[in-house]
């Protein structure tokens, strides 16, 4: 009797490439620096992605300095869950 199992939700080219290299029995250091990559790759994007936005909106020292000391989050309100 041959069983299929169907994936309900495809897998991204990411997760395919991955899952292809993961099928090789890589060493843990080898892991550890593959894991280090793509965490120094998506690092990069988000820099790079942060860097545009601040270009674009021309903003200056000045308004890192407010947006640091700025409290955006809502007050903690244990009555509210």
């Amino acid at each position: 009797m041959e069983t299929t199992t169907t994936l309900q939700t495809p897998l991204s080219n990411l997760q395919l490439e991955l899952l292809t290299l993961f099928a090789k029995n890589v060493p843990d250091e080898d892991l550890i620096a593959i894991q280090r990559l793509i965490a120094q790759y998506f690092a990069a994007k988000a820099t790079a992605a942060a860097d545009k936005l601040w270009d674009e909106r021309g903003w200056t020292i000045e308004d890192e300095e407010r947006l640091l000391n700025t409290r955006m989050r809502t007050p903690y309100n244990p009555y509210n869950e």
